[in-house]
């Protein structure tokens, strides 16, 4: 067996306390696969993306063990360089929305059993001026209900957290004027919510686009005009958007790249990360990264 060299990343701070307890287990069992396995555990904000920099040109394989947010950085980090490692993830956060679009199981142990099995898939990645995303942008309401959320109710509630400060937040719409451009379709007019999905999860469930997945080469975008609870229920509802106008309050089309402008600026939210603000390009990188997937992987 040729040797990997391999590399994990590990937030002790995951909020999955399964992640961190076993995660001598973990690294003991990618040893039988992957041989040549070295732990290391972030210390503070960025330092997940130091550490890539640091291991990406040793390594041929690099898992990170966390949350969203460490996936991101981690991701972000990989992503910029020339020469990208093999990715996989072992969830340990809150919603764990890219391992789900990989078909990781959601147990720790489990998933680490899926790795072993070393599938891999070329996916698209989505980047937003200098950013890169693995699951959605978005603006507005998507944005609000994140900013939102009242740390003690996350970690109490979880998942459900974000559905609560969502309900909470759809009465209080925060309109602006937007304006998109792409090759497909062009929009301008008042908005409470555009989002733009690569991958089919958002705070762990398939709530906006149901059948995306990260190898169409393209993006969904969907774009609330106005919004109220029905309005809501009915893209819950929807299992494929197939036309390009719902209704008058919801538009849908995908697009490979698009500009978005905004007035007054709004808070950009990648992956759950709120560090920009709008304008923004968008485009769709095909086949960008290789990662490791499960079995119920979509191809």
């Amino acid at each position: 067996m040729a040797l990997t060299r391999t590399a994990i990343i590990l937030n002790p701070k995951a909020g999955n306390v399964k992640l961190v307890d076993q995660i001598d287990i973990i690294q003991e069992r990618l040893k039988v696969k992957f041989g040549n396995v070295t732990l290391y555990k972030t210390e503070y904000p960025g330092h997940g993306a130091e550490l890539v920099e640091q291991l990406a040109d040793k390594v041929d394989v690099l898992i990170g063990a966390g949350g969203d947010g460490t996936i991101y950085e981690l991701a972000n980090a990989i992503c910029q360089r020339g020469k990208r490692p093999v990715f996989g993830v072992i969830p340990g956060g809150t919603c764990n929305d890219f391992s789900r679009a990989l078909g990781i199981n959601q147990n720790p142990l489990q998933a680490v059993e899926q790795l072993l099995e070393d599938h891999r898939s070329l996916i698209d990645v989505g980047k937003s001026n200098d950013e890169y995303f693995l699951n959605f942008w978005g603006i507005g309401l998507i944005t609000q209900a994140s900013e939102n959320i009242n740390p003690d109710t996350k970690e109490l509630f979880g998942r459900l957290s974000y559905y609560i400060s969502t309900a909470q937040t759809i009465n209080n719409p925060v309109p602006f004027h937007l304006k998109v451009e792409a090759d497909e379709a062009n929009f301008e007019g008042e908005a409470v919510m555009m989002i733009v999905g690569n991958g089919p999860f958002t705070g762990g469930i398939q709530a906006f686009f149901p059948q995306n997945n990260l190898k169409d080469e393209e993006f969904d975008i969907l774009i609330i005009k106005e919004t109220s609870l029905p309005t809501f229920w009915s893209i819950f509802q929807s299992k494929m958007f197939k036309q390009s106008r719902f209704n008058e309050a919801i538009i849908h089309f995908q697009a490979k790249n698009l500009t978005v402008s905004t007035t007054p600026n709004q808070t950009i939210d990648c992956d759950g990360e709120r560090n920009f603000t709008t304008p923004s390009t968008l485009e769709v990188l095909p086949g960008y990264l290789t990662v490791l997937t499960g079995e119920n992987f979509f191809e």
